[in-house]
């Protein structure tokens, strides 16, 4: 494993606003993708007050009184938005001890009868009473923006970073007014003794990028490297972590590297962990195998030198070879929440789980 990697790159935005320094972040990125599959990004474009303001709620969001979070639970959406109580999905036939709000950019769905399912997974979100959270909707969604604008600067550095022109990858996108982005906001519980110590099992992301805010100081994130030993990735103050997804690496034919990770929770007597992933999006009508993206012979080569990874613990999103982007993230949402699958879309409930709700789910 002649490109196996122990730690997680660290990498400066600040070198793209200059041209003459630009190049090395480039280099730097290359790496980063067809190496290891995650970065850490510091003196990014999102401003530090608007982390910090949303940093602020989140203890207080999940302090709500149960039943004003269970006013929106997941289950009311067929956009698999809303809120998820603790414990309720399974990574590997083991619980994944975490409570967590999923929220999106704003979108009005386009779905209508007689069209694809998956559009449906897009549209408008739950969110607590503003009345017992003032300000917090608004603090979410002026992060959720920001994040998105500098998701938008990246896929251009990353196709740079292919050695393609820096728009090679808008046309796995919608214009901006028909797309939509995910983010979750995640409390990992202290284990109190009586857990496991899984806070999520190992997993992919689904689409291109990902985008992680380490929330609070404590470490619990790891990034399996080449031979498969689990590294950690502590957080850093004024970063985020960067990871590659499973759409990424299918349209780069494996020269981007989607890496399995997991977290742990925090050990006994100590506090909860929390967490906010960002989810970039590209289209749901993007049919991954229709689109081929012409790398030059030295970045292909790349891909040969660093060989190709040992067996990891993660499996899913497994269906872009044979499904638009949409179909394939709805399966993945269906088979983690099956209680909204049994609601909003009965046959594929049916199809996925055929003897009715499950004891366990895979976690999405």
């Amino acid at each position: 494993m002649a490109a196996n990697f122990s730690s997680i790159p660290v990498l400066d935005f600040a070198l793209t606003n200059d041209p003459a320094h630009k190049p090395e972040f480039i280099d730097q990125l290359r790496h980063a993708l067809i190496n290891v599959g995650f970065l850490y990004l510091k003196n990014h474009t999102v401003p530090q007050h608007v982390v910090d303001d949303l940093i602020g709620y989140i203890p207080r969001l999940f302090d709500l009184p149960q039943d004003a979070k269970n006013k929106i639970v997941m289950a009311n959406s067929p956009h698999f938005l809303g809120y998820s109580k603790l414990g309720a999905e399974f990574t590997k036939g083991k619980t994944d001890y975490r409570e967590q709000f999923d929220f999106a950019t704003p979108h009005e769905t386009r779905w209508r009868p007689g069209a694809p399912e998956y559009l449906r997974l897009w549209g408008p979100c739950q969110w607590p009473d503003e009345q017992l959270l003032p300000g917090f909707r608004n603090a979410m969604e002026t992060y959720l923006a920001h994040v998105r604008q500098l998701s938008h600067r990246f896929i251009n550095l990353l196709a740079e970073a292919f050695g393609l022109p820096s728009d090679a990858l808008n046309k796995f996108y919608d214009t901006d007014e028909l797309m939509q982005h995910r983010g979750k906001v995640v409390k990992y519980p202290a284990n109190d003794g009586s857990l496991t110590d899984q806070g999520v099992g190992p997993h992919y992301d689904a689409g291109f990028l990902t985008f992680l805010l380490q929330a609070s100081s404590h470490p619990g994130l790891q990034v399996q490297n080449l031979s498969g030993e689990w590294i950690d990735a502590p957080p850093i103050p004024g970063t985020f972590v960067v990871n590659i997804g499973k759409a990424l690496e299918f349209v780069t034919r494996g020269l981007a590297r989607a890496t399995s990770h997991r977290v742990l929770s925090p050990p006994v007597g100590s506090t909860p962990r929390y967490s906010v992933p960002f989810f970039h999006n590209i289209s749901l009508n993007a049919r991954l195998p229709d689109q081929v993206l012409d790398f030059p012979a030295e970045i292909l080569k790349l891909k040969t030198l660093r060989g190709d990874p040992a067996t990891t613990d993660s499996v899913n999103f497994s269906e872009f070879d044979r499904e638009p982007s949409g179909k394939v993230n709805l399966i993945g949402r269906v088979k983690s929440h099956p209680d909204v699958a049994q609601r909003h879309y009965p046959d594929l409930f049916k199809q996925y789980f055929p003897s009715g709700l499950p004891k366990q789910v895979d976690a999405y």
